[in-house]
This record gives structure tokens, C-alpha cells and sequence, in this order.
């Protein structure tokens, strides 16, 4: 990865117990690194299960006055209809795609790997997956959106993930990115995919983070979605 802008410290990796068979790869949000989604994962993993959390690489973000952070794309606005970073994303996704061929090189097929986020993270696994023609076993969308939400078909989508399960959880006191923008989003993902594979979750007084009931909820999809093999 030298000499790309995407270039950035080695992700934070929660190895398999026995031979890994299936991994999840999740991306943290805005300002963060990986090491704390490594640690929450950590404390719910499955054994055959390898947790890959990648670093962003530090960029000057519009949102906040241009103060450079790690971030997956630029983000000038939190609403759904604020200005997009479409280049940016398009980009960022590409980084991902990359991710997940370097799992299927370590011999864990593409449709044996969840890919997932936080926020801004999220709406980078979501985007991936609508446009990745690399068959995935599901997504995880945690206090999030769906960016270029326009540039996307208006009917559903053609691609390998058509009936791809998606879980998207988000708190209801969300002050980063409201309920609402999650709600927009779900509405938007039914229409995109069969609407029977996506599932909403909301969680009572929750604001802009997690929560164990999440991260149990978090469990119980990798576990439905990434069997063990053997």
C-alpha cells in the first residue's frame, strides 16, 4: 500500500481461537482506530471467527473545521441531504474491496465474511456491499446511513449481495446521527434488497455509541450468518 493516500497502520486483529473459516471485517468511526472494536469483539467471539479492524487513514475533515483525524472518506455534513464526498467514498470503498481479496488470498472465501462498521464506517460496509461484485455473508451497520444514497439504483440492485442479511442497529438518542437518518436509511435498503434479509434494530436511550445489548444482538447475526464449517 505505499505511496497511497489509503496507506495506514496494520489493522488490529482478534486472531481465531482454531483455523479461521469465516472473518469479519469492521471499520470504526470517525476520529477512532480499531483497537476498541478489536477489544469489544474480542469479548464476543466465536472460535473458528477471525476479526479484522483496519485503521483509517488520518485526512483533514470539512465537519470539523478541517482538522485532520482518521477518516474513511470526508464528511461535510451529518444530514440526509447534505453534501457528499462522492470520490472520496468511491475510493475508500476500493480500500475495502482490497480488504476483503487479502481474506480471500488467507483462504477464507468472500461469502464467509461480514463486513461491518460504526457510523462512518458503517456507511462505507453498506456502500461496499451494494456495489462489491465479491459475494459477502452479510453486513453490520451500527449508528448509521447509507451515503450516495441517490447514486444508487432507484429499484433494487442487480448484484451478487441482492439478498445479502443486514443488521443495522442505531440508538434513539442518537445527537451525531439522528433515528431518523437510520430510518431513511432502512426504508432506503428495503427497496435496494429483498426487504426480508434487512433487519432494524433501535435501542432505548442509547446516544452516538454501543451497547452490550447491541453487541449481543452484534453475536447472535455473525453467529446465525457464519457457521461453523467443521
Amino acid at each position: 500500500m505505499c505511496g497511497n493516500n489509503m496507506s495506514a497502520p496494520l489493522p488490529a486483529i482478534v486472531p481465531a481461537a482454531r483455523k479461521a473459516t469465516a472473518a469479519v471485517i469492521f471499520l470504526h468511526g470517525l476520529g477512532d482506530t480499531g483497537h476498541g472494536w478489536a477489544e469489544a469483539f474480542a469479548g464476543i467471539r466465536s472460535p473458528h471467527v477471525k476479526y479484522i479492524c483496519p485503521h483509517a487513514p488520518v485526512m483533514p475533515v470539512s465537519l470539523n473545521m478541517n482538522m485532520a483525524m482518521p477518516s474513511w472518506f470526508d464528511i461535510i455534513g451529518l444530514s440526509p441531504d447534505a453534501q457528499e464526498d462522492e470520490a472520496g467514498i468511491k475510493q475508500a470503498a476500493e480500500h475495502v474491496k482490497v480488504l476483503i481479496d487479502q481474506e480471500v488470498k488467507n483462504g477464507i472465501p468472500s461469502n464467509r465474511i461480514i463486513l461491518g462498521g460504526f457510523s462512518q464506517g458503517g456507511a462505507l460496509s453498506l456502500y461496499t456491499a451494494l456495489t462489491t461484485h465479491q459475494k459477502l455473508a452479510g453486513v453490520i451497520a451500527l449508528s448509521s446511513w447509507l451515503p450516495l444514497r441517490t447514486s444508487l439504483p432507484q429499484g433494487a440492485i442487480s448484484g451478487v449481495n441482492k439478498d445479502i442479511p443486514i443488521l443495522q442497529c442505531h440508538g434513539d438518542c442518537d445527537p451525531l446521527v439522528p433515528l431518523m437518518f437510520g430510518s431513511l436509511t432502512f426504508e432506503k435498503l428495503k427497496s435496494l434488497i429483498n426487504p426480508v434479509t434487512v433487519t432494524f434494530k433501535t435501542y432505548s436511550g442509547m446516544m452516538h455509541s454501543s451497547c452490550i445489548e447491541e453487541m449481543m444482538d452484534v453475536k447472535q447475526f455473525v453467529d446465525k450468518h457464519l457457521p461453523p464449517v467443521d
